[in-house]
Parts: C-alpha cells; structure tokens; sequence
C-alpha cells in the first residue's frame, strides 16, 4: 500500500503546482488509477512526470511540432465516420475490440488461442499479480534516455486499459486490435504490453478511429529468436489529433517489424524507441504517409530512435511522406551504436514527395556511432513527381489520374515491401489504390 500512497501524494502535488502550468491543468482532468500490479510502475511515472513536465515548443524535439494540443486538459470534439473499416476483414484473426478506450468483450473474440496468454489491462490489474509487471513501464522509463519523452510518461501514469499478451509460440493468425469511437470528444489512452517467449512468433494488428484525442503505448519484449510483425493503419478521413508510442527490447536473434500506415487526420505523431539488445538481432520499422490539407489540417511526425548495444545486428528505417494541398511531414531519426556493437549495419531513409508547392517535408537524420567496424549510412530527399516518369506513362495513353497513382504507389514501394505478409500487404495496397484513385483528380 506504500507505493499507492506515494503515487496519491504525488499526484496531489501535481495537481496543486502553480494553475497557469500545463501539466497541473493536465493532470487535473484525469481521474488516475492508482493501479494493482501497475502500482509501483505509475508511483515512478508520477515521479519522472512531475520532474520533466510537458513539453513546450522550445524542446529539440518539438521544434517542428507544437505540442499544445496533447498538452491540453481536455480534447476538442471532433465529428467522425462511424463506418466499420474492412481492412484485413478476409484474414482469420482474433478481434479485439476497444470502444473510447475501453474493451468491449461483447464485439470482441474470445481472448484465448493456441501460444497465447491474453487479457486486458484493466481485468489484470483488478486481480493485482500479474507477468506484465516486469515489463509494465519498465521499456517505456527505459526510453527516457537521452530524448525525454513526457506523453510516453503521462501514459503509464493515467492509462486505464490495454491489452496484454504473452506469446509462448508461433501463433498462426494474427492478433487484430480493432477501434471504435463513440464520444466526440473521447480522450483516449491506452496501454499494451507483449512479451515473446524464446522462439515465439505473433503478428499484431491495429486498425481503426481511437479518439478524438489518443494516446497510445505499446512495450515489446522479443526473447532470443523471437518474430514479432506490427501493423498499423490509422483510418482515413477522421480528424484527430494523436500520439503513438512503440518500444521495443529485441533479444539474441529476434526479428521485429512495425509498419505504419497514416491517412489523413488533423495532428499525428508517432515515436518508435528500440533498443537492440542481442547479438544477431534485426528491427525494421517502417512508415506509409499519405496526408491531403484540403480536406482538413495534415500534420504528421515520426520521431525514430535506433539503439544498437549488440553485435552483428541490423536496423532499417523506411519512411515515405506523400503530401498535398499544404499538408506537413515529419520525420526525425536517429542510429546510435554503442561501443562494442560492432558489425552493426544501420540504414535510415526519409523521402517526401510533394504533389503541390504549398507542402512541406522537414526532416532530421542522425548518426551517432562509437564502434569502429559498422556500416550506416541515412539518407533524406524532397521532391515532386518525376516528371520523366509521367511523360513516359502519359505517352503511352496512361490517363493523367492513373500515372499519379501508379506514381505514387511505386514510391512508396520499399516501404510497404517491410510487410512480410503477402495477404496483409495485398490488403493495404488495395485500400491505397482505392483511395488514391478517389482523390487522383483533386
């Protein structure tokens, strides 16, 4: 009860700091839970928050993006489609269903299968003892450094459900985590956490419209040989404004891929911490952007931090920003190589292609190695359509509309080839055409 009383005291004092201070207006909207097995972890994320604050737009890594409207107390309503999205709708997988937040067992699959451990974060920690307490917290505080990341923070303090999975062998139909979205203003966070025992495998599944405001946490702990494949796709045409976390610890041998696919919205960000921690180890991760501001404000950043602390190990950082009609993109990464970790092959590239002057791609790529037998290499271009490319096409009675698409499509190519599946990948490009042919025009 110790650590209930701290985390009480804490937030009290939080809560009573000066009015004006962003971080007491924050606090002092949520109802925090003080946690069963999460108790210990969210006492030590009130500590580190009331420590480091909320971020101002003089932070490094805010300067391209003002975090004002993750520091708000509350989320501004925003209207949305309430139709259902039919990605990955012909693949056998497990629902998981979440509605404003909270898991909805009544639309979801039954929470077992064949390798799985599963539950939710509220039912586990309602009982209290639980695996996940080894790993609750511990992956996101270690991500702290040397980048502070405070929403990382205020998610392990004030998140109230998730989904929580333990993966004990090659599971063989993925996991799909499913939103929905009922309240104009839901103000969501959410927290998952995965472990993948020695020569495990899982692919998981994010789809659909989390909130109006989102805040969203994922911690992965790959064992030696381990595979783990994310997929997310953020639903298209919904204003939002949203934060996304992925950390990750890759163990001797392990594979982890994360693949991000972002359409539309208002605000996204999306920050990606992985610590390679085992030698012969491999993280890819990977993002497909497409943002028009003509049908509403486009402000999308990915912030990516690569750690090698291991041998012989590989990395790959894959971003394509497709913008138009005065949308912005963002992408900052960063390879940093320990010393020891030698033989480390790192490979960062981020690509903006613009479809109209008034667009924007900034990007920030960083290297930082204290090993002396290792290969990295980043690379950044901004650019508009080849124009050699679409003469080729238009000469050879390609219609204007379709060249742009086949164009755009080929772009983003070597992002979507970190998509393993077939199935999955056939799936998300399907849905790009669709889309990209319903906008060709505009």
């Amino acid at each position: 009860m110790a650590d209930t009383a701290v985390l009480a005291a804490q937030t009290v004092a939080a809560k009573a700091r000066p009015a004006g201070t962003a971080l007491a207006a924050r606090l002092a909207e949520l109802d925090l839970p003080t946690g069963g097995f999460t108790r210990a972890a969210r006492a030590d994320a009130a500590a580190r928050l009331e420590a480091m604050g909320l971020p101002g737009a003089r932070d490094e890594y805010w300067r391209y993006t003002d975090p004002a409207p993750f520091n708000a107390p509350t989320a501004d309503a925003l209207a949305y489609t309430d139709r259902e999205s039919t990605l990955f709708g012909g693949i056998d997988r497990l629902k998981l269903v979440f509605v404003d937040g909270r898991f909805d067992a009544s639309s979801s699959d039954a929470l077992e299968g064949e390798g799985l451990e599963i539950t939710t974060l509220a039912a586990a920690d309602a009982a209290g003892d639980h695996w996940a307490a080894d790993l609750y917290g511990k992956l996101e505080a270690s991500g702290q450094k040397p980048v502070k990341r405070p929403f990382a923070v205020l998610n392990t303090l004030a998140a109230v459900d998730g989904v929580l999975i333990r993966v004990t062998g090659k599971v063989s139909r993925p996991v799909h985590v499913m939103y929905r979205r009922v309240a104009l203003d839901a103000d969501v966070t959410v927290h998952h956490v995965v472990r993948l025992e020695e020569g495990s495998e899982l692919t998981l599944l994010e789809t659909g419209g989390i909130g109006a405001r989102s805040n969203v946490a994922m911690e992965v702990e790959l064992g030696r040989e381990a595979r783990f494949h994310h997929i997310a796709s953020k639903r298209a045409d919904d204003a939002k404004v949203g934060i996304g976390h992925v950390f990750a610890r890759v163990g001797e041998g392990a594979l982890f891929k994360s693949f991000t696919l972002s359409v539309n919205g208002s605000m996204m960000r999306n920050e990606g911490v992985i610590e390679i921690v085992g030698d012969d180890a491999v993280a890819h991760i990977a993002a497909a952007v497409l943002g028009d501001g003509g049908e509403g404000r486009f402000h999308h950043d990915d912030t990516v931090f690569i750690t090698h602390a291991a041998e012989r190990c590989e990395s790959r950082q894959v971003y394509k920003k497709v913008l138009k009609n005065g949308a912005h993109g963002i992408f900052q990464g960063k390879i940093l190589v320990k010393p020891g970790a030698q033989k480390t092959d790192g490979y960062q590239i981020s690509q903006g292609l613009l479809l109209d002057e008034g667009s924007q791609f900034l990007a920030k790529p960083e290297l930082e190695i204290y090993a002396d037998d290792v290969k990295c290499s980043h690379g950044s271009t901004t650019g508009a359509l080849d124009e050699t490319a679409m003469f080729y096409l238009r000469s050879r009675g390609v219609p204007k509309e379709q060249a742009v698409v086949l164009l755009v499509l080929s772009f983003l190519a070597d992002a979507l080839d970190e998509i393993e599946d077939d199935r999955l990948r056939g799936d998300i490009l399907t849905r790009l055409d669709e889309w990209l042919t319903s906008r060709a025009s505009a």
